[in-house]
């Protein structure tokens, strides 16, 4: 595994001018706690109630700035953790994070630059958490990268989820349509409109095993299995 605390961070971090989510890495944290307050982290600490006993090997995708990295830690302080991040500023504060807060776990922890398409294809993880990162997926891509993601989970593992819940009218239909506007101006962010992640995933074999609403009911959080691994009956 890379040294998660010196492996340098892509090339065109520090040659290329600052694009999609680089741009924000400084204030995300500050923003998303200006608009939403504590809910997110309380969506995403609701999900994480399903992460597996022990030292599970764990994906977390688009993590942001770090905070959800030392919270999975925390909670299993032997868990190994492949840490994928597309935007290489963010890669940079979490790597930061984790030293300040946790640096007893360096070693547990890689590091890597990319999307769920840096997966390689025998990679497979006890536990795949997606915060608040689908929903930057473009609606022509997401059936591509959910399939990627369900390929490198092991049977039985849970999928963590933590987003926005689709809406077609109402206070919840113009939060959307402000942020993906705003995210559109300030990160040339793709995508458009909010994917419908449960028949998407379900199309997959994975239902939910848990839900709960945040928010008032623009937030969800929720924990998904592959069908085969929820007892009937």
């Amino acid at each position: 595994m890379p040294d998660p605390i010196t492996a340098p961070l892509p090339a065109s971090a520090a040659t290329e001018p600052l694009t999609g989510f680089d741009r924000v890495a400084w204030c995300y944290d500050a923003l998303t706690g200006l608009v939403f307050g504590p809910t997110l982290k309380k969506a995403q600490r609701a999900a994480l109630a399903g992460l597996p006993a022990g030292s599970p090997r764990v994906l977390i995708l688009g993590g942001g700035t770090g905070w959800i990295l030392t919270e999975v830690l925390q909670r299993r302080p032997q868990a190994t953790v492949l840490y994928l991040e597309a935007s290489p500023n963010m890669l940079a504060r979490a790597r930061s994070r984790l030293t300040q807060e946790c640096p007893q776990a360096a070693a547990q922890v890689e590091f890597r630059h990319g999307t769920q398409a840096a997966l390689g294809p025998m990679e497979q993880f006890d536990a795949i958490i997606t915060f608040f990162v689908l929903d930057c997926i473009a609606l022509s891509e997401i059936e591509t990268a959910l399939a990627q993601l369900r390929a490198a989970q092991r049977p039985g593992a849970p999928w963590l989820l933590a987003d926005f819940r689709p809406a077609r009218r109402g206070w919840r239909r113009v939060l959307l349509t402000l942020m993906y506007a705003f995210f559109r101006l300030t990160t040339d962010l793709q995508a458009r409109e909010l994917p419908d992640l449960h028949p998407a995933l379900g199309r997959l074999g994975l239902s939910p095993t848990s839900s709960a609403v945040f928010f008032g009911g623009a937030m969800e959080a929720a924990v998904f299995r592959g069908i085969e691994a929820i007892p009937q009956g």
